[in-house]
C-alpha cells in the first residue's frame, strides 16, 4: 500500500506582504531564500542524532498551544544553538514569547512573525548512553 513518506514542504499565504514577510525570515530566522522566493531545507544538513525528523500532529480544537496567535498552524523550525539564536533574535529586535525551556526532547523557544503567526524553535536534545534510557 502507498504511503506519505514524510513533509515536502510547508506553505501559508501571508496577510499583508508576502516578500516582507519572506524577508523578515531570511533576515531573523537565518533561512536562506532561493530564486523561487521559498526555501530548501536539506536534512542532511542537520547534525542532530535522529537526523532531522519531522513530526506531523493535529491539536485539539481548544488547544491554546498556538495563543497567542489566532492561526490555525504553528511551524516548528529546528535550531543547533537555541541560546545562541535567541542571542541574535533578540538583537535584531525579535524577542521570545516564551521559553527557553527544557523538556524531554530537547529545548524550545516561541516568538511571533510579522503576520501575528506564532513560531516554535526546537533544539532537539542531543542522547547520549546516560540518557538514551530516559
Amino acid at each position: 500500500m502507498a504511503r506519505i513518506t514524510g513533509v515536502g514542504g510547508v506553505f501559508f499565504k501571508s496577510t499583508g506582504d508576502s516578500a516582507a514577510l519572506a524577508a523578515w525570515y531570511q533576515k531573523h530566522l537565518g533561512i536562506k531564500l532561493e530564486d523561487f522566493g521559498g526555501a530548501v531545507f536539506e536534512w542532511q544538513q542537520d547534525k542532530a542524532e535522529d537526523q532531522g525528523l519531522t513530526v506531523w500532529h493535529v491539536a485539539e480544537k481548544d488547544s491554546e498551544w498556538f495563543s497567542p496567535s489566532t492561526s490555525s498552524f504553528m511551524i516548528n523550525y529546528r535550531v543547533d544553538n537555541l541560546a545562541e539564536f535567541l542571542e541574535q533574535l533578540s538583537a535584531g529586535g525579535v524577542e521570545a514569547i516564551r521559553g527557553p525551556e527544557s523538556h524531554e526532547n530537547g529545548n524550545f523557544a516561541w516568538i511571533m512573525d510579522p503576520d501575528g503567526n506564532k513560531v516554535e524553535l526546537w533544539e532537539p536534545k542531543l542522547w547520549d548512553d546516560k540518557n538514551k534510557s530516559d
